[in-house]
Parts: structure tokens; sequence; C-alpha cells
């Protein structure tokens, strides 16, 4: 009995424990494992278990639960790294989170170096390559699109590896480049062209040839702070590009991605059919005949009264071909194919790391039969010598492939000229069952069946490095850079097309073109911390760098038949060789210091001296000064809980622009080649001529630029905001002034020109919800930029007809136009504003109308992600900029083009009687209705948001993948562009026919953008 009792006594707890037990109370809180500070709203779950919760405003959190010791805690919190924590007790617990790298913590590549954003004077924007490198499109520039505040991009063609169009804070420069630096992994790369055969005023893009797969991170240098350490190269900004590299003491990684797609166009151009374009060429001609006759023009009477259509109106009966309706749009678009493989393996020991990736990427164009593809190699190399020095490589090779058919303007092998704007009513062969050609334009079978223009890029990217530490804190590295590009271009037109019909009989080009670049570069670095408050960094250095460019091309026509293609083949041959070189001396400083992470100052300095300026200012100087406050670190603001973080950010200073002028710009030049006769020998005797002016005084153009900023943090980071405003003042602008003909010239390179732009920048990055199972995310970005030419001695106009006209007191990429009123209602003529009222409309009444400048761009995305799925939604827009439609242009000239060009449907909304309304005038070939070329009503709203890129993906659990050895399996759907809102008439306003960089905003025969799906895997092992 006692026993018993005994037994009851000391189970009684127990049993009332086991009763009790899931209200037994877990309490606990969570920190900052750095600061040690609190983090309210954390969620905090138990492993295995239902329970799950957010931390109060002290950071605090309690659960009642039966859970068994030793208990695991999932611990989140926005900006924080997700963690596993195993605790041993049920109350005091605390858990440690270590802040994330993003936004305050995050890591950004400056020039010469890394900061940490919380401590950044420049305005940088970072764009995680992750993110963007599953767009398809050939150029990681391309897909920055949207991506970054004050970078406005535009992808120009659909053509896949054209050259795309990019201004960081606007244009500074007329003649001199307008594009910003690219640096890859320390190498200043060339991002200019070397494209020599026509593709109708495109040009190809040589940042194409870089495997965006490979690329870890980009950062955009914005401001003077920021660019002026690279002097010379930045007054256009800075894009550095890093590339992937394994990490010391981590096991070999493999990874494995490859997806699968197709690209179509958009919506295309409605045109009129055979039976519309015979109604409307009948009424012309009656019209014209009326109007000849009204005019007293008997030359016009007799041409204009042989109607050369039969009237469909007469019971609806026209000849076969009025009748018949020939769509060589649809022949010439097509579902072109996608399809891309990258393969990496990447990890290190304790004395190294390594990165080794291979991909292939081929992207067929929306329309026949272009093509590009790409074949890359990549090796990144990092080794320790013991503790001291570090030696390692960086290696690119690529292979790009081009099909570079013509699409863009001008008739002779045109491939969008021959299918948009031939007549539909003509038929595409003749009577004898020849290829039919119409005034000017080949036909579109012959050149899709006959098409042979090829351009192969071989190149390779690398640099070879030391780093060593002197002494404690003082680093020493030495680095030598290499881009080097062998572009080899063929070219065969048969004597079915155009360009190699008799008497031509075959016309082939061949050129290749050698572009290389070799930098050597020191740097010293030294960074120290006093007292814990005092941090202060010096860096010099200096940078010598050559380029030397060569062309060898050669040309042959005559060729016997068809079946022979090489030069050597050709009757008539003819050949020339270009060769230039320029070299440039480089001496660079920089000092920072903050105090106590609160106050932080900084000041740079670069010293650039070039061959291509005059003897007398071939050396230029770029200072820059930056300043910040870190508000969130004073008294007043440390305890507000609400506000993570706050600094006002201001800088000063001076960068220089040398691109785009040619390596001999300051010299008089003679050239070979001349020859004059002789009459005692019986040929010409070689002779020299003098090619080019000099200038001594011929100096940098300069970029003056001043940035205020402010870094806004709310709720420990979970909003994100960064606002900049800036003003830049370029002078000495570059550019090629007219001369008296009695020169023997025509113009000269001088400055003579100064522009100003003036801009804001809002980025706001948002953590709209974030728990265990779900995440949401928001970046948006919008800029406005408005430019304007201060001082330009004369007008200067561009393409063609004078569209575009660059004129002191306006902005550049403007139209040259005469502004059409409306049309009068009871007359049907154009009515024109007469600006010098003198009752006549002449080229003295065109005026400056609109601009391809956009009053405001930027992009929003948002992602997604619940348990295994992540979803991804980025749209860009612009709003404000104008496009000149010359599709429009030529398509609606309402029979006076006939011979040449198709009608558009817009033409059938034609005034034909008094009383209508309507802005499309009469037809007829006399007056001002379609004689004026430069004409307003062809100039349309550009302005678009697009659905740029839309991603849906799904991670396999580990618990499946790891049965199969892998670590990840994500299984994904990738479309872009499958959305666009515009008012533009055409397919696509984000288009421009020419790679002039004086001329945005003109649509002829161009390609639209495709709008494209693709699906993919991603497996890491």
């Amino acid at each position: 009995m006692k026993i018993a009792i005994i037994s009851w006594i000391v189970l009684l707890p127990l049993f009332t424990y086991a009763q009790n037990q899931d209200n037994i109370t877990l309490s606990g809180v969570v920190i900052d494992a750095q600061t040690k500070t609190p983090l309210p709203g954390a969620t905090v779950h138990i492993k295995n278990t239902t329970h799950d919760g957010l931390t109060n405003d002290k950071g605090e959190f309690n659960f009642l639960t039966g859970q068994h010791l030793p208990i695991t805690f999932q611990v989140s919190y926005i900006g924080y790294k997700q963690a596993e924590i195993t605790v041993n007790q049920r109350t005091g617990i605390i858990l440690g989170l270590e802040a994330a790298n993003t936004q305050l913590n995050d890591v950004v590549v400056v020039g010469y170096g890394t900061q940490q954003r919380k401590s950044l004077i420049s305005s940088i924007s970072k764009v995680n390559a992750s993110g963007i490198k599953d767009i398809p499109v050939a150029g990681v520039d391309a897909q920055l699109q949207g991506k970054a505040a004050g970078v406005q991009i535009n992808s120009n063609t659909g053509v896949p590896g054209d050259g795309v169009f990019i201004r960081v804070r606007g244009a500074t420069s007329i003649n001199a480049s307008n594009d910003p630096l690219y640096v890859v992994d320390g190498v200043f790369i060339n991002n200019t062209s070397l494209q020599t055969v026509s593709t109708g005023g495109r040009a190809t893009s040589p940042i194409a040839d870089i495997n965006p797969a490979d690329i870890e991170s980009i950062e955009v240098l914005k401001d003077a702070s920021a660019t002026a350490i690279y002097g010379s190269r930045g007054a256009n900004g800075v894009v550095i590009i890093t590339t992937k590299r394994g990490k010391f003491g981590t096991k070999p990684t493999v990874t494995f991605n490859t997806s699968h797609g197709w690209a179509w166009a958009p919506q295309l151009w409605d045109l009129t059919t055979g039976p519309e374009h015979a109604e409307i060429m009948n009424e012309f001609y009656r019209n014209s005949e009326a109007d000849a006759i009204a005019a007293g023009d008997q030359a016009g009477i007799k041409k204009y009264a042989q109607v050369p259509f039969r009237p469909v109106s007469e019971g609806g009966r026209g000849t076969p071909e009025e009748q018949q309706t020939y769509d060589r749009l649809h022949k010439l678009f097509r579902t072109g194919l996608l399809h891309n493989y990258n393969l990496a393996l990447q990890g290190g020991s304790p004395t190294n790391k390594y990165y080794i990736g291979a991909g292939y990427t081929q992207q067929q164009a929306d329309i026949k039969p272009i093509d590009f593809n790409r074949a890359s190699l990549k090796f990144n190399f990092d080794q320790k010598v013991g503790d001291k020095v570090t030696v390692g490589t960086s290696n690119s090779l690529y292979r790009s492939f081009r099909n570079q058919a013509r699409s863009g303007d001008g008739p002779q092998g045109g491939l969008l000229q021959s299918a948009l704007h031939t007549p539909t009513y003509l038929p595409e062969v003749n009577p004898d069952g020849t290829p039919a050609r119409y005034a000017g334009f080949d036909n579109l079978d012959v050149l899709l069946n006959n098409y042979d223009v090829n351009t192969t890029s071989l190149r390779y990217i690398g640099n070879i490095y030391a780093e060593a530490e002197i002494i404690p804190d003082l680093r020493f590295r030495t680095s030598w850079s290499l881009d080097y590009n062998h572009y080899d271009e063929s070219e065969y037109w048969n004597n079915l097309t155009q360009l190699g019909a008799a008497p031509t009989n075959g016309l082939a080009t061949s050129a290749l073109t050698q572009n290389t670049t070799w930098i050597n570069e020191q740097t010293l670095t030294y960074r120290k911390t006093l007292n814990t408050v005092h941090t202060f960094g010096i860096l010099v250095g200096n940078t010598l760098q050559s380029n030397i460019q060569s062309t060898t091309s050669a040309q042959g026509s005559g060729f016997p038949s068809n079946a022979f293609k090489l030069i050597s083949a050709a009757a008539t041959r003819t050949s020339s060789q270009l060769w230039s070189k320029a070299n440039l001396a480089s001496f660079f400083g920089r000092v920072d210091y903050n105090y106590a992470n609160k106050y932080f100052v900084e000041f740079s300095v670069r010293a650039d001296g070039s061959s291509r300026f005059g003897a007398n200012h071939q050396f230029g100087y770029f200072p820059a000064v930056g300043a910040a406050w870190r508000l969130k670190e004073e008294h007043f603001l440390k305890d507000v809980s609400s506000i993570s973080d706050l600094k006002l950010r201001g800088s000063i200073g001076l960068t220089g622009n040398q691109n785009g002028i040619n390596n001999f710009a300051a010299q008089g030049l003679w050239s070979g080649g001349a020859g004059y006769p002789d009459n005692t020998t019986s040929g010409d005797q070689p002779g020299i001529y003098p090619l080019q002016l000099s200038n001594p005084d011929l100096r940098w153009e300069k970029t003056r630029q001043t940035n205020i900023g402010v870094d806004l943090g709310l709720f420990n980071d979970r909003i994100g905001i960064e606002v900049n405003l800036y003003s830049k003042h370029t002078t000495d602008a570059l550019l090629q002034l007219p001369v008296n003909a009695i020169s023997g010239f025509n113009s000269y390179a001088s400055n003579a020109g100064v522009i100003n732009n003036k801009g804001y920048e809002v980025a706001i990055n948002t953590f709209n919800i974030r728990n265990r199972h779900f995440t949401w995310q928001t970046n948006f970005n919008i800029s406005g930029n408005s430019n304007k030419i201060v001082q330009l001695p004369i007008p200067v106009t561009y393409y063609n007809r004078d569209w575009v006209r660059l004129q002191q007191g306006y902005s550049m990429y403007s139209f040259w136009l005469y502004k059409q009123l409306y049309v009068d209602p009871q007359t049907g003529n154009a009515v024109f504003e007469d600006v010098n009222k003198d009752g006549q409309i002449t080229v003295a009444d065109r005026q400056i109308m609109g601009s391809a400048i956009p009053k405001f761009f930027g992009g929003i995305t948002n992602n997604f992600t619940y348990k295994g799925f992540d979803l991804g939604v980025a749209f860009t827009f612009q709003y404000g900029n104008d496009v000149y439609n010359l599709n429009r242009f030529f398509g609606e000239g309402g029979g006076t083009r006939d011979a040449n060009r198709v009608l558009f449907a817009d033409q059938l909304n034609r005034w034909q009687k008094p009383g209508d309304i309507t802005d499309v005038p009469r037809v007829t070939a006399y007056g001002n209705n379609y004689t004026l070329e430069q004409n307003s009503r062809f100039l349309e709203d550009g302005s678009f948001l697009k659905l740029s890129s839309l991603t849906l993906g799904y991670t396999v659990p580990k618990s499946i993948t790891s049965r199969a050895g892998f670590q990840t399996v994500r299984v994904y759907f990738t479309g872009s562009n499958l959305l666009l809102f515009k008012k533009y008439s055409g397919p696509d306003p984000e288009v421009n026919v020419t790679s002039l960089q004086n001329v945005q905003g003109l649509d002829l025969g161009t390609a639209p953008q495709p709008r494209t799906v693709q699906f993919g895997v991603n497996v890491t092992l």
C-alpha cells in the first residue's frame, strides 16, 4: 500500500505534465546578429510542426507547444538570411539573424573596388544578372531595359544581335559617341560595331558577343563621383560587368541550363487589297486630270487621261491583277526557333577558386532568313600564393555568327522593303514565269532563296593579374588585359538580284577587320580604420592602353555563273586596306574618408593623354568630389525604428569624351592611290592627295555633372527609396564643321558645341510580403531627362531628306517638318502652317516638331514566390517620345508613288467629297497634299507600355531531387513582349532605321521586336 501511494505521488506530476504539455510556453527574441537590435515582424516557425507566428514590436515571440527538446526554429526576416536554429531551452531563447547582402549591406562594384551600399556616395544602379539572363535577346545591354533608373535602352530592331540604343542620363555629344563605357572584369572592351557591309542602316552589337549566363552582376555608374575615375571614358556613364567566379573552400558545383522556344511577329501592317488599291488609283488619276485641266497643264492632261486601271466601281470588275491581292508579308515572316544551352563548373579549395562555363545560343529572327548564334567558353581562376599574394586570370572566348540579311532602308536587297512596300496588286511572277521585280525592289522569293550575307566574329576578352599585400592594409595590383576581335564578313549577290544583275553579273564582297585593345594597369590601395570611427582609403594608379584596328576588303564582279562565289573567280576585282591606331596614357587617384559611418567624403582625379587630340591639348584632367551624410546615425533618428536608413548625397565633377572621332582626327592627313597622267608613259603615275585638315587645338569634349541624391530605408529596409536630381553640362563638343569649298575640303574636326541635360531618377524597392511560404517583392524606377543644345554654330541635318535636325535651342533627335494643320472639309486639300506668313509653303516654313527623347521612362518588376513556385512579371514603359513613321510616308502617298510603293489601309480614309472630316487629304499629284515630304501627319506618339518579360518557375522539392543526386532542379517558362499598349500605328514604336547616333525615332523597313515564349530547365549537381 505504501508502495502504491509513493508510486502515485511520483507519477501524478508526470501525468499532470503530460496532460498540460500543449500549454508549455516557449519564449524568446529575434535579433540582428551583428547589432544585437530586435527585429519586429520576423517570421518564426517551429520545424516539423504547424506552430508559426510573427515577433512583436520588440522582436519577441511566444508559443504554447508540447515540442520536446531540442527545438529547431526556422526564422526569416526581410533583408536577412533565412536560418534554422536549434536550441535546448524553452525560455530566454535568442535567435540571431545575419543581414543578407541586399539593400544597405549590398556590396556594389565601383571604379577599382567595391563598397557597401550604406557607404556609397555615388549614384550607382546594380542589376542582378540572374533576374535578366533568361530574357531571349542576344545581348546583355538589351536585357537591362527598364532595370536601372536613368538608363534609357531601346532595341531598335527585332533582329537578334543588332545594335542597341542606350543613353545614361541623356545624350552629351553631337559627333562623338554617346554610348557608355563597358568594363568586363576590369577590361575596357570595344562596344563600337566593326561592321562594314551595308544592312540597310543597321549595325551589329559587339556586346552581343558576351554570354549573359556567365555574368554575376552589373553596375551602372552614373554621376561624376562614380565615373570621373574613368576620366575620358566616363562622360556617358560606365557599365561594369562582373562575371562569375568560384569561392575558396567550396566543393565543385555543376549547373546546366537549357531552354527552347519560339519567336513570332506581333500584328503587322494593315494594307489595301488589290481592288482597294485599284479604286484609289483610279480616283488619283481622275483627280489629277481635273487638276491638270484647271492648271492648264497640257502634259499633265495627257499623262493622267490614261487611266491604267479599269474602275472597280463599274460592276466590281477589274483585270485579274487588279482583283488579286498578293500577301508578301506573311511569306517573309515566320515563327523563329530559340535554343539555349549553358553548362558551368565552379568551386574551390582553401587556396584557389575557379569557374568554367560553356554556352551555345541560337536565335532565329521573326523574318527569314536572319539568324544569330553564339558559342562561348569562359574560364576564371584565382590562386593564393602564400598569405600575401593572389594571382588570377579571366578568360572569355566567343564565336558569334550572323546571317546579316538587310532589314532596314534601301530597296536593293531590302527584305522588309520588298515585302512591305511592293504594291499588293502586283503579281509575284511575270507572264513568262520569271520572277517579277517592280520599280527598284527585289523580288521577295529571289531574296529568300538566294540570300548570302554572313558575318563571323571571333573574340577574346581576358586578363591576368597579381595582387599582393605589401604591408597590412596596403595592397598592390597589376594586370594585363586584352580585347581582340576578328570580324569576318562576306556577301554574294547572284544575277537574279538587283545588285548582281547584268551588267554586274554577280557581286561578291569580303572584309576582314581586326580590332585589338591591350591595357596595362597598376593600382596601389591603402585602407585603414582608426579608433573604430575613422576610416579612410587611398587609391593611386596608372593605365596604358593601345588600340589598333585594321580592315582589308575586296570586291569582285563578273562571275561565270552563280555557282562561283569566291572573289578569285570574278572578272573584275578591287581591294582596299585601312589601318589606324590610338594610344592612351592615364594617371588617377582617389581619397575617401568616413567618420563613424556617418559622414563621408570622396575626392578623385584622373589625367588622360590621348593621341587623338592636337599636340596642344592631348591631356585632359577630370576631377570629382562627393560627400554624404547618413542622418540615420544621428541621435535624433537612431531610435526611430520606422526609419532604417536616411542618407543625403551630393557630388560634382568633370568627365571627358573622345570616342566617336577617328584615331587621327587632329592630324593633317594625306592619302595615296591618286594617279596622275604621264604623257611619257602608257599609264598614270602614283601620287598622293590631301585627305584631312589638321587642327592642333582639337581638345577633349568635357561634361560637368552635379548630382544630389537621397537614400531612404523604411521599416528595416522593407521599403527602399532612392531619388537623384542631376545636371550635365557638356562643352567643347566634338563636331565636324564645314569649311569654305575653296580650301578643297568639306569639313574639319573642331570643338564647337554646348549641350545641357537635366533630369531626375526615382527607384523604389519594396518587400511587400515575406513569410515562410509566400514572398512578394517590387522594384520600380522612373526617370526623366530634358536635353537642350545650348550652342551650335550651324544647324545640322541627318538622314536622306533631312527629317532629323540638330538646332540651337532645341533637343537632340528633333524632327524638322511642315506642320499640317488640317484637311479642308470643302476642298480636301491639306492646309499647312505658313510660319513666315508669306502666303506660300516653302522650306522656310519647316519647323522643329517633337523629339525622339521621351519625357519619362522606366520599368516595374514584381517577383513572387509560393513554396516551390516563382513568378516574375516585368513591364517597361516610355512616354512623350515621337516616332516619324516613314513606312506610312511611303505607303500613304496618295498614288504618287504607285510604281514603287504599296498603299496602306489608312489611305482609304482619304477625303472624297465636300463635308468629309479626315486628316488624309484628297489624292492628287498637284498641290501640297503629297508633295511635301516632311509632313507632320506622319509624326506619331511613340509612347508604350510593354510586358517585357514574364517568368514562371517551379523548383522541385529537395526530398525528390536529392534521391537522383541533384541539389536543385527548376523548370520554368519565360515569355517576352507578350503585351504591348501603344498609340503608334506601326507594329512597334521601339524602332529605328539607322545606327547613326544622332538619328532616333525613324521607322522604315525595320523588323518589329518579336513576341517569344520558351521553356527551360535548370539543374544543379
